[in-house]
């Protein structure tokens, strides 16, 4: 399921020249407050009409200016999730579920209902009224509403932003159930980095509307020249791995990854399946040569790609581990000591601890 999206427009003294496109899966929008994100969210769902443009979704197109096409809103099939859940408080979880399917007046499968209310979840909610559910639970219905309107295409725009920490750890396994079960492509804006790096396959970063960076997240967050990326103090990678195998005596699990073996403290998950880990600029250093006393565990040999221009104390260092991406977060003094520059091979030391599941 492909979705390829160019649009210009303005909105007052804003100025909105943005264009991408993804495989599927689940495309998160970027940026910090003002760079756009909703306004084209806005755009794609069919609510403003950009003064040019295309958006097309899996070969139909819902927009393309030049050919005077604008799909309706209504026409788009297109599933829009709000900040807040927006559900109809007179009604029950099971009505309001049913006011999705009811609205896309497209038909469907009879057995989709039940489907959905298991995929989110929510079978022993569904006689409730909105006014007694949390909020992770008032999410989780509004993300099933727009689903049951059997849409192309599912928006979020910022689904986390008002939930409180415990209830944000309780709907994003569900998201993620949904981006791994789900044909329906997703496009989800925020400006957490830590949800755009559990939810996320491709990365588009927005800076003052347009497009800074747009492609696999691993890539994306690999680039030490976005400055919204790479200055942040959890900037870092994302890497799929392997369990290769337990070492229950030292309660470590290894994992095995394009860029090498790594010991992380003992996870829960059986050999051979897959994850995807974040690995945090500030916990890998660098050495000129493996240490041959260290307790650092992970010791992988690397090439410097390239070094970010900083006028602080740190510099990131983006390097290639056998093919993998990872960032370096050292001192300018380091560098200049250890004659950092692309090209040269280095060791990247990763401390066991600064691992963090992302999935």
């Amino acid at each position: 399921m492909t979705l390829a999206v160019t649009v210009t427009h303005r909105f007052g003294d804003f100025a909105l020249d943005a264009s991408f496109a993804s495989p599927g899966g689940l495309t998160a929008l970027f940026g910090a407050s003002g760079a756009g994100k909703t306004s084209l969210l806005r755009i794609v769902a069919g609510l403003v009409r950009p003064a040019s443009g295309r958006v097309e979704v899996d070969g139909t197109v819902l927009l393309d200016t030049a050919r005077r096409l604008c799909l309706p809103a209504h026409r788009r099939g297109v599933g829009y999730v709000f900040q807040e859940p927006r559900l109809l408080p007179h009604l029950s979880v099971r009505h309001n579920l049913g006011y999705g399917r009811w609205f896309s007046r497209r038909g469907g499968d009879p057995g989709e209902f039940g489907r959905v209310v298991e995929l989110l979840d929510i079978g022993r909610l569904l006689e409730r009224r909105p006014a007694a559910l949390s909020g992770g639970e008032a999410q989780r219905v509004a993300i099933g509403r727009a689903l049951l309107a059997r849409p192309r295409l599912l928006l979020m725009d910022e689904p986390l932003a008002s939930i409180d920490e415990p209830r944000k750890a309780e709907i994003i396994p569900y998201i993620e159930r949904l981006r791994d079960g789900s044909r329906v492509p997703i496009v989800y804006v925020s400006h957490a980095l830590d949800e755009i790096v559990r939810l996320a396959t491709t990365l588009v970063v927005l800076e003052h509307g347009r497009v800074a960076a747009a492609g696999d997240l691993a890539t994306v967050l690999g680039r030490v020249d976005l400055p919204i990326l790479a200055r942040r103090a959890d900037a870092g990678v994302v890497l799929d791995v392997e369990v290769a195998a337990h070492e229950p005596r030292w309660q470590l699990t290894v994992l095995r990854c394009q860029a090498g073996l790594l010991h992380v403290p003992a996870i829960e998950a059986a050999a051979g399946s897959r994850r995807r880990i974040w690995v945090r600029a500030r916990d890998v250093s660098l050495a000129l040569s493996a240490p041959a006393d260290s307790s650092i565990l992970n010791q992988l040999p690397a090439q410097v790609v390239r070094l970010a221009a900083s006028d602080g104390a740190s510099v990131d260092v983006q390097l290639d581990c056998s093919g993998a991406t990872l960032l370096a977060r050292v001192t300018r003094l380091s560098a200049e000591r250890l004659a950092l520059r692309p090209g040269l091979a280095v060791q990247a030391l990763v401390k066991g601890i600064a691992f963090e599941r992302a999935e």
